[in-house]
Order: structure tokens, then sequence, then C-alpha cells
């Protein structure tokens, strides 16, 4: 029941662009322009945000995050096993795979906060927000491949990229942002929340999922069930314990972020495939990630 209520409203507010599209705005040009502006303006602003404010103690965070790279890693690998299944493009493959170890950083945050309280919070803020960077160079990379850009060019100047990378040097450089900043720019990310989401339920085609039904399938259990289940034994490998296990094993069984989708259409990808499975991916997480509670 707790797994459902923090999952309701993200899952409400894909219903509702979903609503939205087929009967209140139709307009395919009107939606075009939320993905622009989510892209180029709100999720950056979200990413710099939450990579300023963090509070990043490498003495006590390093091995939860190498954990959190090589567990993301795995993701990506497992997720190429199933290009042979899916009876997809190369490009279209490349947007897909990405749900495989991508994150929605927010439900990531309030699961850690239902577990472990505010420094649940504080640890999975700071986890999530150094897997960004890693997660942007892997999609960017692998859509650029199989598009037609260039991998550095559009790594230079993705958006996103950009973000993450100038909050972590701010942070690092140990700026503080002034009141009035900080609150500008979070008002800005919780319209990128909404509207996000929103862009995601517009793009919905809940008849198929497209190519091979078994090869999306293994996507989306890599991410809910082999990927946290990667997680569980590397982190007994390396020595984790309490918190810092609980929370790498719910990152990795987090289910695929909304950001995907708006990278996967900005570059030209199968925005369609990919917005299927990152639904798929949140309504199943409902019940893997309470299994996954219920072990720790």
């Amino acid at each position: 029941m707790q797994s459902l209520l923090i999952l309701l409203p993200d899952f409400s507010l894909i219903l509702l662009g979903v609503l939205l599209r087929r009967s209140l705005v139709t307009d395919v040009g009107f939606w075009t322009g939320v993905e622009k502006l989510v892209y180029f303006i709100l999720f950056p602003a979200l990413l710099f945000r939450a990579l300023a404010s963090v509070t990043i103690d490498m003495s006590s965070t390093l091995p939860l995050v190498g954990s959190g790279v090589l567990v993301m890693f795995a993701g990506f690998l497992l997720g190429l096993v199933g290009r042979a299944w899916m009876g997809l493009s190369e490009m279209a493959f490349a947007s897909r795979v990405q749900c495989a170890y991508r994150f929605n950083t927010y439900i990531a945050i309030a699961i850690a906060g239902q577990v472990h309280g505010a420094e649940g919070v504080a640890l999975m803020g700071a986890l999530c927000g150094m897997m960004v960077p890693f997660a942007n160079v892997m999609a960017v990379g692998m859509l650029a491949r199989h598009g037609q850009g260039n991998i550095l060019r559009e790594l230079l100047r993705n958006p996103l990229v950009i973000a993450t990378l100038a909050g972590l040097a701010f942070n690092l450089a140990g700026g503080v942002l002034p009141v009035t900043a900080g609150a500008f720019l979070g008002r800005l990310g919780d319209a990128a929340i909404a509207l996000g989401l929103l862009a995601v339920g517009a793009a919905l085609h809940w008849g198929s999922a497209g190519g091979n039904l078994v090869g999306s399938g293994w996507i989306a259990a890599v991410k809910l069930i082999v990927l946290p289940c990667v997680a569980w034994l590397l982190g007994r490998a390396v020595g984790l314990e309490g918190m810092a296990f609980d929370l790498l094993v719910l990152f990795a069984a987090i289910p695929s972020a909304s950001s995907a989708y708006i990278l996967t259409v900005r570059m030209g990808g199968d925005g369609a495939g990919v917005a299927w499975l990152i639904s798929a991916t949140t309504v199943l997480s409902v019940l893997t990630l309470a299994f996954w509670i219920s072990l720790l």
C-alpha cells in the first residue's frame, strides 16, 4: 500500500497526459512545445539545483556511488542482451535500452524517505545526483551513435549533461545558491516533473509495445527484477551495510525515468516505445518495489 501511494501521483500525471492528448489538447504542436520547454529549460534547472544543493561527503558516499555506477553499467549490458529479440532498428533499440538502467529520481527519494527517513532522503539524493551524468552520457552516446549526430558534439551541447556537470562543479567549488536563485530553480524543477510526466502520457500508445513484446519485457524485467538482484549481490560483495545497502537495492529497483522519453524525442528516437516502457515499469514497480522493500 505504501508503494502504491508513492507511485500514485506520478502515474496520475501520466494518465492525465493520456486523457489531455486524446480529448482536450489534441494539437501535436502544443506537445512538441512542451517537450522543448522541459528538455531545454525545466529539466536542466532541476538537475543543476539538485547537484548544487546536495551535501557530498566522499568518504561515506564513494563506495555507494561506485556500486551505483557498476549497477547502472550492468543494466546497460543486460539490456543489450535483448537486442536480438526485439526486432527493432538500431535507433529504436538505442532509444529503449536506456530504460534498463535509467531511474526516476523523485520516486527514489520518496521511497528512501519512507524507509530511512531524512537521512535516507539525503543519501539517496546524493547517489541519484552523482549517477545522472553517467546515465546521460550512456544514453546520449547510444542515441548519437545510431542517429545522425556526432557523439562528442551531442554530449557537449546536451543541456542535461551540461546542467549536471555544472551543478557538480558548483558544489565541489563550495558554491552556495542564493535563496532567491534556489527558489527560482526549485519552481522550475517542480514544473519539470509535472510537465515531463504529462508529455510522457501524451505520447503513450497502449495497444502495442512495438517490436517484439518479449524483448520489451526483457528490458522491463532487467530494470525491476534482475538489476536489484545484481545490486544485492554487489552490495554484499563490497561490504555495504545498513542504510547504504538498502538504498543501493532500492536505487536499482526504481522504474525508468521520464527524462528518458524527453531525451529520446529531442534526439529523434523512438519516443512512443520509450514512453511505453516507462509506463510499464512504473505500473509494475508497485508490486516489485513492495517485494524488495519487504526483503530489506
